[in-house]
Order: structure tokens, then C-alpha cells, then sequence
């Protein structure tokens, strides 16, 4: 008897081996489904349907797993690779089977002037091709205008507008709001234009503020207006004119601003959707279903460039690209930001790849940790010690701790309208001894030396003030003499266009903080040039964070299996879900403000940071 049950139980066991094995596989088979999925396939003939969905960026600040989970929701992507759009258009110029671009820019939400100019020359150059680019929105604003200028055809719908609004810096001011909740802000920093700790120890902005923010909002409006009517042929008086007059000109046609739009010449038809499609019908001809024209979107026009490339991809020479964007932040730093310790590593591993002839540091960032700085400008100039060269290209931002990364390099690229500069150093020490006082707590006690009682709930005392400010003071002696190495100037040249002072790109040249006007396309080619490569005979590389398998896998099946649950029925409740959502873009600056300032209050940091974006 005990032998028949020794067999049942023997079957039994092989039985759960084999279901096991069964589910393992049957599990393994649904993520390798979900994570591969299918090549998509291009018409022989197609129009490359360019839809930018948010922001464009240079780097996401959201990670898979959030991408994964707005997929899922089905909502629409808040952030657009800007490398996405500019590699989408380079490869359909001289695919055969694209044969025209649909700019659709409803979706786009707007992106600083330099990033714009970089989507604004592919387009230009994808059109050396021939192709035509048809551009459409319900409503063109000052960003969307930008690159719907360089189209080859610019459709408005009927009764959409084009509003080119200019550009501001507003910032919201804390000092009354910190006086009644009885908190000091004791300030350190060095330069009458450092402007970065203002909105916590002022009203309203300060002379100094006011007189640099304006130049330089003037020198990005001067250089949009030019280049937006160079695009379409206009002269720039003309356009100009068209935005201070836009009202009366709007009510003198009874509101029929589309039409004051085609009248200025600024859109070439007035169009629905419907005749857009037919025009695009015109172009390219009909898509299997025949119920539109045949198009690809970039993300799945992108994945077959992908694939294709991979098969061509062979080791050698290359000009490696490092993307810094966002916050600089001590350690690896989040999406969205650029963490010392990671950022060191990705530049560490191009030094010790020998096929890396040269390293283009494309910089988009206002700054931030004085500390992580000084570790990615150590790092760079450990790279420059091999004898290969380091171009800047800057994007939209590249000031303070941004423009301190930079002096490495043996060359600095920006565009006319990037803002830099901001050369200088702040701290902040907040204390809520007066917030105390007025709910009757005291503080008191006994300490060994000047710089016992360091505490939030009593005032700083002399002693840790002057130690304060002498650090911030030496932290922009150091500034200085950084810029003053990689710039070839002496300490007082560099000193009398920093002391935070922030500039646009066209007067950064001519004080001498950058050395050439132009696109990434050119600062890559000009790191090649001095490498001594042959065109045509290295490839260009973004090097990003290298991630183990293990870490791929488990990202990526983190965010299939979170994607998967809220598409089937894991959403819970729209309308809770609808209201979290627009609580979150409500506070999102506060937010935002709360967080920095959370940083930026620790006690003995140091940081090189500009509050200097223009909207």
C-alpha cells in the first residue's frame, strides 16, 4: 500500500514540475509578446506624420514606468524627443518611401527657441529633398508657429487664430507670505545679478532683475521675429507689426481672426481637417483602409529605423554625444535631471572607450549643485587629458552650474537665442525662530563653541553667517577662475559679465562666453574636425546610462504588468482619477518650488543655479 501511494505521490509531483514549467512558459511567453511586438510595416509610398505630443525635450523627465502607465490610460505623452524628431526627418529625406511630411502641432505644448531652431533645420533640410511639408493646427501660438513657419504649406483651421504672444519672466515672490509665518531667509551669494534666491527675501523683482531679464527677453523676441519672417518671406517690420496690431485688426474683421492670419500672409490656406486629409490624399495617395492617406507615425517609422540600423552598426571611429539636461543634482540624480555621480560615469566610460575620438556635451540645464558640478567638470577634464577634443553645443539653458560644466571644452557652440551665463554662487540657511516666538515656543540652551546651536529654531549666529558667506565667496573665486582657464580671460574680464548676470547666445559671443552660433549638427561636425575624422568614415553615438539585463528586465516588466492592469480594468474610479490629475497640474510649479527650495536649504551646500527661463 505504501509503494501505491509512494507512486501517486511520484505522479503527482511530475505532474506539478510539468504545470509549472508550463506556467513559467506560458508567463515568459506573454512578456517576450508584450516586450518585442511586431516591426511596423511602411507603404511604398507614405507621408511621415511628425504629431509632437507636450514639450519637446532633450531628455524625458518621466521614467518607462509613467510612460507606460499614460499609455495605458490612453492619455497623450507630455514630452517629445527632440533627437526623436530631428533622426526621424534626416532618415525620410532620403527614404524613398516617404514621400511627404504632415506636421500636425495640436498636440505640441512649446519648447525654448534653440530647441525649436534644431526641429525648424531638419524640417528645412528634409525639404532639400523636394518633399513637400504640410503643416496643420486649429491654432498656432508663438512655439507652434516657429516650426510650422519653415512648411512648405501652412493650414489653419477657418476659425482658429495665430497668437504669437512674445515672451515674459514672471516669478512669484514668498518674502510676505515667509514674514507671517515668521521664517528668515538668511541669503549668500555673490553678484548684484544673482537673482536665483530673490523670490525668498523680496516683494517683487529687482532693479538689477528687471534691467538683465529685459535685455535679454528682447534679444529671443529680436531673434524669433527675425528668424519666423525669414521662414516665410516676410520682413521682420511686417511681422512684428502684424503681433502688436493683432486686436484691433481681429475686431475690425469682426472677429474673423484666421483671416487676419491669411491676410498677413503668415498661413497659406484656411482648411479643415477634412481638406487637409485630401490635400495629403493629393500627395501620397490612400492608406489600405481607404479612409485617409497613408501615413507612419515617427514612433513606429523609428522603430523600423531602428532595426534596420542595428543590422548595419559595426564598431569604429565616433563622435560621442552626452546629453545633459535638467536640475544638476548630487548622486545619480532622477529623470529629468543630471545627477554628478551618473554623469561622471557616462563621461568615465567614453574616456575609456577607444573608438570615442571625440565628446560632444550637449548641455540644456539652469544649473544646481556646486558639488556635482565641480565632479562632472573634474571628470571632463580627465577625458580632455587623453589629447581628444570636447565641444559644448547649448540648448535652450545652459547657465550657472549649466555654463560651469562647459569650460572644458575646447570649443562652445549656442544658439542665438540660448540663455548663459549667470556665472556665480548662492546658499540659504531658512530659520523659523520668529514663526516660534508667535506660538509662544522660545529656544535656549548652552553649546562649546561659535558654531554650536546650528538649528532652524533659532537665529544664525555671526560666526556661521561669516563662514557662510566667506565659503559662497570662494565658491565664485573658484567660478571665476574656471572660466577665466577655459575662456582665455583674466579673473577681472570674467568678473565684470558674471556677478550673475544672465545673456542671451548672440551676447554671449560678443563678450567671448561662447565661440560659434549654430546647431548641434554643427558642434558635432566641428568635434569631428578637430578629431582629424574623415566624413563619412566615423558614426555619431548618444551614450546614455548603461542598465544591466537584470535592471532592462525588471523595468520592463514593471511597467508591461502596471500598463496591463490599468488597461484592464485597474483605472478605478475617471472622475477620482480626472480630479487627481488636475490637482496635480495646479500645484505642479508649487510644487516644483516647494522641492527646490527643499534642496537648496541645506545647510553648507553650495549652488550655481539661474531661475532665468523665459516663457
Amino acid at each position: 500500500m505504501r509503494k501505491f501511494f509512494g507512486y501517486i505521490w511520484t505522479g503527482l509531483d511530475g505532474l506539478r514540475r510539468v504545470l509549472h514549467l508550463l506556467l513559467l512558459l506560458l508567463i515568459f511567453g506573454f512578456i517576450v509578446g508584450g516586450l518585442s511586438g511586431s516591426i511596423p510595416k511602411i507603404p511604398k509610398k507614405a507621408a511621415l506624420v511628425v504629431a509632437p505630443a507636450g514639450e519637446i525635450v532633450e531628455q524625458r523627465s518621466d521614467d518607462p514606468i509613467d510612460l507606460a502607465v499614460a499609455e495605458a490610460r490612453g492619455e497623450g505623452q507630455n514630452e517629445t524627443l527632440l533627437r526623436d524628431l530631428v533622426e526621424a526627418l534626416h532618415v525620410a529625406k532620403a527614404d524613398a518611401r516617404i514621400a511627404a511630411v504632415m506636421l500636425d502641432l495640436d498636440g505640441m505644448s512649446g519648447a525654448g527657441q534653440p530647441t525649436l531652431d534644431e526641429f525648424a533645420r531638419a524640417i528645412d533640410d528634409f525639404r532639400k529633398s523636394g518633399k513637400k511639408v504640410v503643416a496643420f493646427a486649429t491654432a498656432y501660438s508663438r512655439d507652434t508657429y516657429f516650426v510650422a513657419a519653415h512648411a512648405d504649406e501652412i493650414h489653419l483651421e477657418p476659425l482658429g487664430l495665430v497668437a504669437l504672444e512674445g515672451y515674459d519672466r514672471y516669478r512669484n515672490y514668498f518674502k510676505d507670505a515667509l514674514d507671517k509665518l515668521g521664517v528668515d531667509i538668511n541669503v549668500f551669494r555673490v553678484g548684484v545679478f544673482k537673482s536665483a534666491v530673490e523670490p525668498y527675501i523680496r516683494k517683487d523683482m529687482s532693479p538689477e532683475d528687471r534691467e538683465a531679464s529685459q535685455v535679454f527677453i528682447n534679444s529671443l523676441w529680436d531673434s524669433y521675429v527675425k528668424s519666423v519672417a525669414a521662414a516665410r518671406k516676410l520682413t521682420p517690420e511686417a511681422l512684428a507689426s502684424y503681433v502688436a496690431t493683432l486686436s484691433p485688426a481681429v475686431q475690425a474683421a469682426k472677429g474673423d481672426a484666421a483671416k487676419v492670419a491669411l491676410d498677413a500672409k503668415l498661413v497659406t490656406a484656411l482648411s479643415s481637417s477634412s481638406d487637409v486629409e485630401r490635400r495629403m490624399i493629393a500627395l501620397v495617395g490612400e492608406d489600405e483602409e481607404g479612409d485617409s492617406y497613408a501615413g507612419v507615425t515617427i514612433k513606429d517609422y523609428l522603430r523600423v529605423a531602428h532595426a534596420e540600423d542595428r543590422l548595419k552598426k559595426a564598431k569604429g571611429p565616433q563622435v560621442g554625444i552626452i546629453v545633459a539636461s535638467g536640475e544638476i543634482v548630487d548622486g545619480d540624480g532622477a529623470a529629468g535631471s543630471i545627477g554628478g555621480k551618473s554623469m561622471v560615469k557616462m563621461i568615465r566610460e567614453a574616456r575609456l572607450d577607444d573608438d570615442v575620438k571625440a565628446l560632444v556635451l550637449r548641455i540644456d540645464s539652469p544649473g544646481g549643485s556646486v558639488l556635482a558640478s565641480e565632479e562632472i567638470y573634474r571628470e571632463l577634464l580627465a577625458f580632455k587629458e587623453t589629447k581628444r577634443p570636447i565641444v559644448v553645443s547649448m540648448g535652450d539653458l545652459a547657465a550657472s552650474g549649466g555654463y560651469y560644466i562647459a569650460m572644458p571644452a575646447d570649443e562652445i557652440w549656442a544658439s542665438p537665442a540660448t540663455i548663459t551665463g549667470s556665472i556665480g554662487i548662492f546658499g540659504l540657511i531658512p530659520t523659523i525662530n520668529r514663526g516660534l516666538d508667535k506660538i509662544g515656543v522660545g529656544t535656549d540652551g548652552v553649546g562649546t563653541t561659535p558654531l554650536s546651536g546650528m538649528r532652524l529654531d533659532r537665529p544664525l549666529s555671526p560666526a556661521i553667517s561669516t563662514l557662510m558667506q566667506a565659503t559662497v565667496e570662494r565658491g565664485y573665486e573658484e567660478f571665476l577662475a574656471h572660466v577665466s582657464k577655459g575662456r582665455n580671460k583674466t579673473r577681472d574680464q570674467v568678473h565684470a559679465i558674471a556677478q550673475g548676470r544672465v545673456w542671451s547666445g548672440r551676447d554671449a559671443l560678443r563678450i567671448g562666453l561662447v565661440d560659434q552660433l549654430g546647431s548641434l549638427d554643427q558642434a558635432v561636425a566641428a568635434a569631428a574636425k578637430r578629431a582629424k575624422l574623415v566624413e563619412g568614415k566615423y558614426t555619431v553615438r548618444y551614450r546614455e546610462p548603461d542598465l544591466s539585463w537584470a535592471q532592462e528586465f525588471a523595468q520592463s516588466i514593471k511597467a508591461s504588468t502596471i500598463a496591463t492592469a490599468l488597461r484592464y480594468g485597474g483605472i478605478g474610479d475617471p472622475q477620482l482619477l480626472q480630479a487627481l490629475q488636475f490637482t496635480q497640474r495646479q500645484l505642479g510649479p508649487v510644487e516644483r518650488e516647494v522641492m527646490r527650495f527643499d534642496r537648496h536649504a541645506l545647510p553648507g551646500r553650495l549652488y550655481a543655479h539661474c531661475f532665468c527661463s523665459a516663457h
